[in-house]
């Protein structure tokens, strides 16, 4: 039987899409519907890029390594409210490499103005108060964690922000 070339693409590109369509209904959980499926697919068509965005209060001159154990605190703090309340943008975003960008602010104010705005928009925050057993006195807010999100929302909420 002599095939020619087209129909070795077509049969390529038929198994690249059913392959593609098995392992997103795998990764997004046994409902596994199409209609889920779709969703997910649109979502990764998106060009969306999702990211985690920790705003860092530089005003309390906090050490390195205490920036770190709070930036930390948000991570997970986010984390874990992704989980329960967007695991699918929870998963795109590791999906996606894990995106975490560290920004600064110097006002105890712009950062719960910051956490305001990404709640009235819908985004995950993690407000973190130190419990003020080392170098910062009890009850601060440290690090505002924002997102997971696609990162064209949580730019409308922190992009005005410095890196840290």
């Amino acid at each position: 039987m002599d095939l020619n070339p087209s129909f070795w693409a077509g049969l390529g590109c038929g198994l690249c899409i059913g392959l593609s369509v098995f392992v997103l209904k795998k990764y997004f959980g046994s409902a596994g519907s199409v209609a889920n499926t779709a969703k997910a697919i649109k979502k990764f068509a998106s060009n969306n890029e999702y990211k985690l965005v920790l705003v860092v209060r530089t005003d309390l001159n906090m050490s390195k390594g205490k920036i770190a154990a709070q930036c930390g605190h948000a991570a997970v703090g986010a984390f874990e409210k992704a989980q329960r309340k967007d695991p699918e943008g929870l998963k795109l975003w590791q999906f996606t490499g894990q995106a975490k960008i560290a920004l600064k602010t110097d006002s105890v104010d712009e950062i719960k103005q910051i956490a305001d705005n990404a709640k009235k928009m819908g985004l995950i925050t993690s407000l973190i108060r130190d419990a003020g057993r080392t170098q910062i006195a009890p009850n601060s807010i440290t690090v505002l964690g924002v997102g997971p999100a696609p990162k064209d929302i949580v730019d409308k909420v922190t992009g005005h922000l410095k890196l840290l």
